[in-house]
């Protein structure tokens, strides 16, 4: 482990955690950058103040990586820690030096059996407690805080420093203890060997097997720094890159990557945080160039290239450009590589052949076993999306991400929630979901996913047009689309603009949703998907019947209906039935409707089924075939109660009441929380325990005017006029 936090000391009480730092770092830094900043600082307000102002304006604007250095961190807090620990005795701050080597910045976990070894009296160790730097545990001795052990280190010699490493790393014995000796004899090195690089790289395997990335990333750094072999330095720093980005370390990912001339590194940090078509090119080079490579065995360099090529297809998906993605499925058919993925599916599906799409996407979706490569297993989620198969999509992201955390590849974790969203959207998972995609958001922010983050935000838009939170829908929308039409990114952009018809068509602005859905079909590479359009075309559909333009409706569903046909999907036959219903005058339309529901029934989209039942039901009324509308539109009502959809819950009420029925919901609610939507019961949450509202704007990523706005929802659904109220009420919920 890297950097760790020191456990409190046995016996004693630990230090007061520090203030709340979210809304005093630096409030002028977009929320990516606030978040990486406080955890380089290891979440210390004053470090983070004192960092903020030295970031350069393109650091600020997260275009350029943060720096890494402690010193550059925060160099006044780290100066005054200095003085502290040189004002020390001799040997206090030996034992503090051996602490602190033993700690940072790999843990080894040797500092007992060193002291033992070299028969050091640790009663000096009171020097440092009196001064309230630094005291005895059980293990071995706690710092005060991470800049105390930091300065414990630095302020120490070079030679002092390689003494200590070469002490410690004679006590490792252990087999389990070979990669972390192999550091200390790195770190105990007085210039360039071979010998060591080699142990250090064989070292770096070894933690990498092993589910360590960011062991691994430290010792191939070490190694690239004793190599005196320069195409060895720049492999080894390549492969630094990438454990540093799987640990989660996007920012020494990046300040490594401008140190090597390999493109494979700046291939995948493009496609989390950079331009999506900049990294489909360097990945798809980078796959040519690893197939041609003549060094290594041949079953290792075609696995590089078909990875790389997988992570070019990851691009492709993300970019919606149809050329690249044809591009791709050319470059493996040429280097004899089936294309990986969901890439040959999606070339087929680009080029219309359906069925053959179907059968390679099922191929893909069907490769979700537990215990799989996490990326592959990403692919399933996305394979089996398009689909329709929203119970293997979601079964495969939890594997992604149960994979991700066992292999220690971070990024991935996120990266399976941004599909995650999807199917629980549609089955009508919507609270969890909304929770479990703003965990994702942040921590894509803290670890550099800045592309994933602008999906996660485009999902959270979808999330809210859902609850018919209009306000938070459009900030979502605006933030994705911002990022995403500078970074190529045609999924996100066109999940935002699906997000905003579909608020539209909950407010009843039909002419609106259909200008936006119709558009959809028109946008190109980073601005559009063709699977968001395929995804949206019911809801186009829809609109262009309320519009009475259905020219171009009918063309679309059309093709919905082949590709519904080829993949034989319930949930997109049922759909199909449905656009079919809506484009049927009259009594015609009901024999439709009545298939659609037929085929939901053996489908998992819930909220669609609902939503076909509000839309049969309204047409049975317009029939005068009033029990069974009533029927269907109490059935619409309860499930987008159940869904906290209160837009569709009123046009339901609305039908009802044109009926002269009843429109009260059959269902009480158990709480007074369940009138909430999952993000203002977070945000109600976090206001109960104290948090002002430019905090809790922080930490969901959102600005103090949108908190506001959904406070006064809550005071409102809630019928309370303070937040005194608020913490009773929430304290007897959770007591209940």
């Amino acid at each position: 482990m890297v950097t760790p936090v020191n456990p409190p000391p046995l016996g004693r009480t630990s230090p007061p955690p520090p203030p709340n730092p979210w809304p005093r770092p630096a409030p002028a830094l977009p929320e990516p950058v606030r978040i990486r900043v406080l955890r380089l600082v290891y979440g210390d307000p004053r470090a983070a103040a004192e960092l903020a102002a030295r970031l350069t304006e393109r650091q600020a604007a997260g275009l350029d990586p943060l720096p890494a250095e402690p010193a550059h961190l925060a160099p006044a807090l780290l100066a005054a820690r200095r003085r502290a620990v040189r004002a020390l005795p001799d040997d206090t701050r030996l034992l503090l030096l051996l602490a602190a080597a033993d700690q940072y910045p790999v843990a080894t976990h040797a500092f007992l059996r060193a002291v033992a070894a070299a028969r050091l009296d640790t009663r000096p160790l009171e020097a440092a407690e009196a001064a309230g730097l630094a005291h005895a545990t059980a293990g071995g001795v706690g710092f005060v805080d991470p800049w105390t052990r930091i300065a414990a280190y630095e302020s120490a010699g070079p030679a002092d420093r390689r003494d200590v490493h070469r002490l410690l790393a004679r006590v490792m014995h252990d087999t389990g203890e070979a990669p972390r000796r192999s550091w200390h004899r790195g770190a105990g090195a007085l210039g360039p060997s071979g010998r060591l690089a080699a142990e250090l790289t064989a070292a770096a395997a070894q933690a990498r097997d092993a589910g360590d990335p960011a062991l691994a990333a430290a010792l191939a750094e070490r190694a690239a720094a004793l190599t005196p072999d320069p195409r060895a330095q720049s492999r080894l720093l390549a492969q630094a890159t990438t454990d540093a980005w799987n640990s989660g370390d996007g920012n020494r990912a990046r300040l490594l990557a401008a140190r090597t001339p390999t493109e494979a590194p700046d291939g995948v940090l493009a496609l989390r945080a950079g331009h999506a078509g900049e990294a489909f090119d360097a990945l798809l080079e980078g796959a040519v160039r690893a197939a041609a490579a003549r060094s290594g065995p041949a079953g290792t360099t075609e696995e590089n290239a078909r990875h790389l090529l997988a992570r070019a297809a990851e691009a492709a998906v993300y970019t919606g450009d149809l050329r690249r993605c044809r591009e791709a499925v050319r470059v493996a058919g040429r280097l004899g590589i089936a294309p990986p993925g969901v890439l040959g599916g999606l070339a087929a599906a680009v080029d219309g052949r359906y069925e053959d799409a179907r059968d390679l996407l099922e191929a893909t979706a069907g490769r979700c076993g537990p215990g799989g490569d996490p990326t592959l297993l990403v692919h399933a989620a996305v394979a089996a999306l398009m689909l329709g198969d929203h119970t293997r999509a979601a079964t495969a992201t939890v594997r992604a991400a149960t994979a991700a955390r066992t292999r220690g590849v971070t990024p991935v974790v996120s990266q399976a929630m941004e599909f995650r969203a999807y199917a629980d959207f549609w089955t009508g998972r919507t609270r969890a979901a909304e929770a479990a995609a703003l965990d994702a958001l942040r921590q894509a922010y803290a670890t550099g996913q800045d592309n994933g983050a602008c999906h996660l935000q485009a999902a959270l838009a979808m999330f809210a047009a859902l609850t018919g939170d209009a306000a938070l829908c459009r900030e979502r929308a605006a933030a994705a689309r911002s990022h995403a039409l500078a970074h190529g990114l045609g999924l996100p952009a066109a999940l935002a603009q699906w997000a905003l018809a579909l608020l539209d068509l909950g407010h009843g602005r039909h002419d609106a949703a259909a200008a936006r859905l119709r558009a959809l079909a028109g946008f190109g590479p980073g601005h559009g998907h063709r699977a968001i359009r395929h995804l949206a075309t019911p809801h186009y559909v829809e609109a262009a019947v309320r519009t009475d333009d259905t020219r171009v409706a009918r063309a679309a569903h059309a093709d919905y209906d082949r590709w519904a046909r080829a993949v034989g999907s319930p949930d997109d036959l049922a759909l199909s039935a449905r656009c079919r219903a809506l484009l049927t005058p009259g009594a015609d339309a009901v024999d439709h409707y009545r298939t659609a529901l037929d085929l939901h029934a053996q489908g998992t989209r819930a909220f669609e089924r609902a939503h076909t039942e509000l839309l049969f039901g309204g047409a049975l009324r317009r029939l005068r075939h009033r029990t069974e509308a009533r029927e269907r539109l109490h059935g619409a009502l309860e499930a987008f109660e159940a869904f906290g959809a209160p837009h569709h819950a009123d046009r339901a009420r609305a039908e009802l009441r044109a009926l002269g029925a009843p429109a009260a919901s059959p269902r009480a609610p158990e709480s007074p929380t369940a009138h909430l939507t999952a993000q203002q019961l977070r945000v109600a949450r976090m206001a109960a325990e104290g948090a002002t509202n430019r905090e809790i704007a922080a930490r969901l990523a959102l600005s103090p005017r949108t908190i506001d706005h959904h406070l006064r929802g809550v005071f409102s659904r809630l019928g309370i006029r303070s937040r005194i109220e608020l913490v009773r009420l929430l304290g007897e919920g959770d007591g209940g």
